[in-house]
C-alpha cells in the first residue's frame, strides 16, 4: 500500500509541476497580488514540484524530498487564503464555492502533507 501511495505521490507532483509550464496562467493568477514576479514564482514552483517528485522516487533522497514537499505546501498557504479572500474565484483559473475553497485549505492541504510524510521512510517504495 505504501508503495502505491509513493507512486501516486510521484505522479501527482510530476503532473502538478508540469502543469505550471503547460498552462502557466492557471497558477500565475492564483499567486497573491502582493507578491512580485508571478511568472518567476510560477515556474520555480513548477520546477520544485517536479524535482521533489523525482526526489521521492529514490530512497536516498526521499526524506529530503518529502520535507521539501511539506515546506512547499506550507508556502502555498497564503495563496489559498488569498483565493478565499478573493471570493474563491480567479477568472483565468477556476471558481468554486467558498466552502470548497475552505475544504481545500483546511482538509485537503493537510492530507497532502500527511500523505507525503507517510511515505518518508527510505524503504517505503522498495517493499
Amino acid at each position: 500500500m505504501i508503495r502505491v501511495l509513493c507512486l501516486l505521490l510521484i505522479g501527482f507532483y510530476l503532473f502538478a509541476g508540469s502543469y505550471h509550464f503547460i498552462n502557466p496562467g492557471f497558477y500565475s493568477d492564483l499567486i497573491p497580488d502582493y507578491l512580485p514576479y508571478h511568472s518567476f514564482i510560477n515556474y520555480v514552483s513548477g520546477v520544485l514540484e517536479i524535482v521533489l517528485g523525482i526526489g521521492v522516487a529514490f530512497p536516498k533522497t526521499r526524506l529530503l524530498a518529502v520535507k521539501g514537499i511539506i515546506v512547499l505546501l506550507i508556502l502555498f498557504i497564503p495563496s489559498h487564503i488569498d483565493f478565499i479572500i478573493k471570493g474563491s474565484c480567479v477568472e483565468s483559473a477556476f471558481c468554486v464555492s467558498p466552502w470548497i475553497a475552505w475544504l481545500r485549505l483546511l482538509i485537503i492541504h493537510p492530507i497532502l502533507m500527511y500523505w507525503a510524510w507517510m511515505i518518508r521512510k527510505t524503504d517505503a517504495y522498495d517493499t
